[in-house]
């Protein structure tokens, strides 16, 4: 009785290899992406669709998209899933995470799991000024994904009716403070109705000081993440001008300025310009009632702004068929059609070059050309800030830049503390 049922057995798997009967289909591997913003909402659609498109053309993954809050609060729940040994496959992180996960053991190379030509061809593709906030000690860590830099709108009625030309905005910082007092409108009390400039000042204030300090010559930190030089004549330069706009100069509300309600106040014609990041693109297409224009920060020796925004990043402790699963969807998300069309749905910039040359970025950039300033700026930035103890040295900075615009400090002091405190941080990583 043995001898048949084995023989049967024998005779079932042998016509399964022929196709006589359907052999049962492996599971697919199970991987989860954590991303960067709250339930709901445009982004979320977006995320969604990619997701169900992925599935559909890779019926052997399944892919859950995790919603997990601020980039902050993302990178937070990551981590903890990590150490708890449930980590997500692949997470949307800050660029600038880069050295927090590392010392963590928390992500693996993307060059380790990048076994063939086409893979390491792929990964040579991105923009050189995104991948410097994803490459470190001879490897690729993270993939530039939801990717910006800092550029200023301005509003082109308002220009118009002051006498300024619609089509430019301020070429560097003299222009600025010019355009800024023409810009403003006090009522009859003398309180200001129509503010020049906001520039602001919570969220990311370091990255808001870098569009500054970049266009001056000035870089705040060295390639290995271990110095900062926050206290450089440069960037003492930079913040003055800053404090300036509104103590000296009366363009710009004083003390600190929200990040959040930055677009809104500009959206609601409270601010002739703004500056805030690319991403904002699609937001104030969608809902501006006036003409708009985008430009590159002004320069003060030449243009320039940092990167900004988040890469994908792959975790550790996870299995190799779920690595390899998540480089399959890095690489399809980012390939140059769905690039282009990520940056259309955002206003997020694409990432690589050859994203640009496609037909679907082509008709986009004709029909909204404010989208190609964000590009043409990409050959004048550097890497955002970012160092070991990230969250801990962006704090020191990011109080003293907001001492000086509510003038409590100057300028020259606010970045010796800083400085001085980034150097206790740091000590440790450069023995």
């Amino acid at each position: 009785m043995r001898r048949v049922l084995l023989k049967s057995v024998v005779a079932l798997a042998a016509s399964a290899a022929l196709g006589g009967v359907p052999a049962l289909a492996a599971p697919p591997i199970e991987i989860s992406l954590y991303y960067p913003v709250a339930v709901g909402g445009p982004i979320t659609k977006t995320i969604d669709a990619m997701v169900a498109e992925f599935e559909k053309e890779n019926p052997d993954v399944k892919l859950s998209a995790v919603y997990a809050g601020t980039y902050q609060d993302s990178l937070v729940k990551a981590l903890t899933a990590f150490k708890s040994g449930t980590p997500p496959t692949l997470a949307v992180l800050l660029s600038t995470d880069l050295f927090t996960l590392i010392d963590e053991s928390a992500i693996v190379p993307i060059d380790g799991l990048a076994a063939t030509a086409q893979d390491r061809q792929w990964i040579g593709g991105f923009y050189d000024s995104f991948m410097q906030n994803s490459q470190t000690g001879g490897k690729t860590w993270g993939i530039p994904f939801q990717r910006s830099t800092i550029v200023m709108y301005y509003n082109k009625a308002l220009f118009k009716e002051a006498g300024l030309d619609p089509e430019k905005g301020p070429a560097n910082w003299d222009e600025t403070v010019a355009y800024a007092k023409k810009l403003t409108k006090l009522d009859a009390s003398g309180n200001v109705t129509q503010w020049g400039i906001k520039i602001p000042s919570t969220g990311f204030p370091y990255w808001i000081f870098q569009g500054m300090t970049t266009p001056n010559d000035t870089i705040l930190m060295n390639t290995a993440g271990t110095q900062t030089f926050f206290d450089k004549p440069g960037a003492v330069e930079a913040l003055q001008w800053w404090v300036d706009l509104s103590a000296k100069h009366k363009v710009m509300p004083k003390g600190v300025i929200e990040w959040g309600t930055t677009p809104k106040d500009f959206l609601e014609q409270k601010a002739a310009m703004v500056w805030t990041t690319t991403g904002n693109l699609t937001n104030v297409r969608t809902n501006a009632s006036f003409p708009f224009g985008v430009s590159m920060l002004p320069a003060a020796k030449h243009p320039g702004s940092p990167t900004g925004g988040g890469n994908f990043y792959v975790f550790n402790k996870t299995t190799p068929e779920q690595q390899q699963a998540a480089l399959k969807f890095v690489r399809w998300a980012t390939a140059p059609q769905r690039a282009a069309q990520w940056s259309i749905a955002t206003g997020y910039v694409a990432t690589r070059p050859d994203a640009w040359e496609t037909p679907e970025m082509k008709k986009y950039v004709k029909e909204v050309p404010a989208a190609e300033v964000a590009r043409e700026q990409l050959k004048f930035s550097v890497a955002e800030l970012s160092t070991h103890d990230n969250q801990r040295v962006t704090k020191a900075l990011n109080d003293n830049l907001q001492a000086a615009l509510s003038g409590s400090k100057s300028p020259q002091d606010a970045l010796k503390d800083a400085q001085r405190e980034s150097d206790r941080i740091l000590r440790s990583w450069r023995r």
